[in-house]
């Protein structure tokens, strides 16, 4: 179980410190997942090119690879920059955005795991059970399985892989294999407003970079991300408002609305 206190602590690191969170992730969420790492209070690079990777990587405090709008040359950069990050110790934070839909997303999901052995696989049920169970696809890239039901495939692919899996859903479940965290907070608008997946990862990301236990970063991000819902929901009606709500709360959230909200 998540600690409150650790919690506000971790976000008022994350915002002393700006880390620098490289993002290899899709067209579609570019714009919107570093404009809440802007927000939450890290500094977000965008940076895809192969001849840069080593660089970038060797720069920055965790990187992400999310694998939403996939081509060759994206995917050697995604093993190059993995590799960098596994020699220098970065936390990796792998996003399976549409695994199971093609062969492509999933081998090449699968392949990541393998070769990178990210700290954090963050999805949703439908692509988790897809890495995990041979033959379960998806349809496209949302979820047409509910987080619960995911929760026994998420185990299991954490205790074969390593890593932390996180299962984003009505309910969130986080967990290392063993143990399992469970976060309520959300709102139902969050799932009308297209990357807030992907904007999970990087705010787990974010989380990673300054706290060393990927299990406790992981559901630091997303007791964060459903309490800034919940501040958003509470000012919007609609998916439109509720985006631009849902930045100013990941802005504003504190120590207070932390406690103020927390359902853990």
């Amino acid at each position: 179980m998540t600690d409150q206190k650790q919690t506000i602590q971790d976000l008022e690191k994350l915002r002393e410190k700006a880390p620098l969170i490289h993002n290899i992730t899709n067209y579609v969420v570019m714009n919107s997942t570093a404009n809440a790492l802007i927000s939450i209070g890290a500094s977000p690079v965008m940076a895809h090119a192969v001849e840069e990777m080593e660089e970038m990587v060797s720069i920055a405090s965790a990187l992400v690879i999310n694998i939403g709008t996939l081509s060759d040359r994206w995917i050697e950069a995604m093993h190059l920059a993995g590799r960098t990050a596994k020699k220098k110790g970065i936390p990796v934070v792998l996003d399976p955005v549409g695994a199971g839909a093609t062969s492509l997303r999933t081998n090449t999901t699968k392949d990541l795991i393998e070769q990178v052995g990210p700290h954090v696989i963050s999805g949703n049920a439908s692509e988790i059970m897809a890495i995990a169970q041979a033959g379960f696809t998806t349809k496209g890239v949302d979820s047409t399985a509910s987080a619960e039901a995911a929760l026994e495939a998420a185990k299991e692919l954490a205790s074969s892989t390593g890593s932390v899996v996180s299962v984003s859903g009505k309910t969130d479940y986080i967990t290392d294999g063993n143990e399992v965290d469970k976060v309520t907070n959300g709102h139902h608008l969050m799932g009308k407003v297209t990357g807030t997946g992907c904007t999970a990862t990087a705010i787990t990301a974010a989380f990673a970079s300054v706290n060393g236990k990927a299990m406790a970063a992981a559901t630091e991000a997303m007791t964060v991300m459903g309490i800034a819902g919940e501040m958003a929901g509470e000012q919007a009606d609609a998916p439109g408002t509720f985006y631009t709500r849902f930045l100013d709360a990941l802005y504003k959230i504190d120590g207070e609305q932390i406690k103020k909200y927390w359902k853990q």
